[in-house]
């Protein structure tokens, strides 16, 4: 799924109608009855409804969404920021058509500050609010009455659907957070997913306590090849079909791969064990690990299913150079589908060297992560992906080791760096963070949106390399959607584990319990509507 621009949309739309002769009309109509569609299956209880609309399209679709559920029984009232005369085009037909099939009340006086003093007793009793003021092709700042009526709406507890995005928010925006938008408890937009829908966090209700509901894509008739992006940005979730298809009743462990977990020293025995069991719980067909001989049976104790090998060590319990003797690490290598290095392995004595050996000696797949990307810095030359599949799976703070840059300049332009660093070095590179991206060697960029503040803990990224190592066994020769479903799948099972307990309880092995739940789950629901954000309930 593409990630548009609020002009790249604003020219779908338009192909759309010109090209393949659909009406404007039938695009709002499809839009009105996908935010009434959501709504009603959504906040089912609620049989008092507002919806603000505004003079433009954005305001139409408000205005069918409005009959939709009136139609359904839902007591719905419209507010409109502007006369009803001054309705124009599809707006002004879709508030006829409100009026002649419905008896919802429609109020015009909320054109200053009295007018709105006037809707307050209809605003206090409304259970819940749709929020249609404007919509993609806005920019910043709202002005006049809309200021007001979010000042209104901010000191209420109803939850917000907002119509495309929350009026105020520029749809270009790659910003976390937008001041001066209206509060939104959830999102229904069209299409395609624009900038902000999956870099901004814009469902969050302070009062409620609520921090990621639903953002939810709805398809209004507009046919693939209107829908042009120049970005090459991507929605990662949208590879998830690649995990959903059941397998093959004739199957067996040598079909799924064999994952070698390369990590683990004196103290961190955890990391290459989180590793293993995430890779085990992600479908590989058969997972070894070789750790240091002193922790070996630390990390045997995760899984029984976990295959064991101990690798020599020096004397601060870091993995040895011996371990690279030509006969050694054939055997090591021997009929392993991809091999995950990092997890846990140290910086100490020989480590570093080690990791940029297996590096350099693998010719399977290869996952890098932890710190045998520490072992790069520096080195960065000698990451070359051409010609084999090598991902890297770096922390802003490790990225920033890699490019030989700050953190706060890795943050700068993350979309910018990841693209950069995985052309140059030809690799698939997912730099974590709020809204994970996964870069790809021929310059795509995938942006996750699953995942949540409860996965800042210690071992997530461990989990992820599993995962990850796992996918590529299993889809080896769909190494884009491999990765980007491994980063998705890792998220969303955590997003499964902070619903099912808190965010400050998660363990990242929590996170490995609900992989299935993640699994099973299906992006794209009965109704149509794809969900790029927040669980459904």
């Amino acid at each position: 799924m593409q990630i548009l621009t609020s002009e790249e949309m604003g020219a779908a739309d338009r192909r759309t109608v010109e090209e393949s002769g659909v009406p404007l009309e039938t695009l709002m109509g499809a839009a009105g009855r996908a935010v009434a569609t959501f709504s009603l299956q959504r906040y089912a209880a609620a049989t008092r409804v507002v919806v603000f609309c505004g003079r433009g399209n954005n305001g139409g679709d408000g205005l069918v969404a409005a009959r939709v559920m009136a139609l359904a029984g839902r007591q719905v009232r419209v507010v409109l920021l502007g006369r009803k005369d001054e309705m124009k085009g599809e707006a002004a037909g879709a508030l006829k058509r409100l009026q002649l099939e419905t008896s919802a009340v429609v109020v015009d006086e909320a054109v200053d500050e009295a007018g709105l003093r006037v809707c307050t007793p209809t605003l206090a009793d409304a259970e819940l609010f749709v929020d249609a003021v404007v919509g993609t092709g806005f920019k910043p700042p709202l002005r006049g009455t809309a200021v007001l009526l979010r000042e209104m709406v901010e000191r209420l507890d109803t939850p917000v659907v907002a119509v495309d995005l929350p009026s105020g928010w520029d749809a270009d925006s790659l910003e976390q957070t937008a001041d001066g938008s209206f509060r939104a408890d959830a999102v229904v937009t069209f299409t395609a997913p624009k900038l902000a829908h999956v870099f901004g966090h814009l469902t969050r209700n302070d009062k409620t306590g609520g921090t990621f509901g639903p953002v939810v894509v709805a398809g209004i008739g507009s046919p693939e090849q209107a829908v042009v992006s120049n970005s090459g940005l991507t929605w990662a979730g949208a590879s998830k079909g690649i995990a959903e298809k059941p397998r093959d009743v004739n199957s067996n462990k040598g079909k799924f791969g064999h994952v070698l977990v390369v990590g683990g020293s004196y103290g961190k025995a955890g990391a290459p064990a989180m590793a293993s069991l995430a890779c085990l719980r992600s479908g590989a067909g058969l997972v070894t690990a070789a750790v240091p001989k002193s922790i070996l049976n630390t990390v045997a104790r995760i899984a029984p299913e976990l295959m064991m090998v101990p690798l020599a060590e020096g004397s601060k319990g870091a993995v040895s150079f011996k371990n690279l003797d030509g006969a050694k690490l054939d055997a090591l290598m021997e009929k392993i589908t991809v091999v995950a290095v990092g997890p846990g392995l140290s910086t100490e004595g020989d480590a570093s060297a080690f990791a940029r050996q297996v590096v350099e000696k693998t010719t399977v797949p290869v996952v890098i992560d932890a710190d045998a990307l520490n072992a790069f810095a520096g080195k960065t030359s000698l990451l070359n992906g051409r010609g084999r599949v090598m991902v890297l799976t770096p922390h802003p703070g490790e990225m920033a080791r890699l490019a030989g840059l700050t953190v706060k300049e890795v943050e700068a332009d993350r979309v910018g760096l990841a693209r950069r660093f995985a052309t140059q070095h030809k690799l698939t590179l997912v730099l974590k963070g709020w809204r994970t991206l996964v870069a790809h060697p021929d310059g795509s960029v995938a942006v996750n949106t699953s995942g949540n503040p409860a996965m800042a803990k210690g071992g997530s990224g461990d989990v992820l390399t599993g995962i990850v190592a796992a996918m590529l066994a299993q889809f080896p020769g769909d190494v884009v959607r491999a990765v980007e479903t491994a980063v998705y799948l890792h998220g969303l099972a955590g997003d499964f584990a902070a619903s099912a307990m808190d965010e400050h309880t998660v363990l990242a092995t929590d996170t490995v319990t609900h992989l299935s739940d993640a699994f099973r789950y299906r992006v794209t629901d009965g109704d149509g509507l794809t969900w790029i954000g927040g669980l459904r309930g």
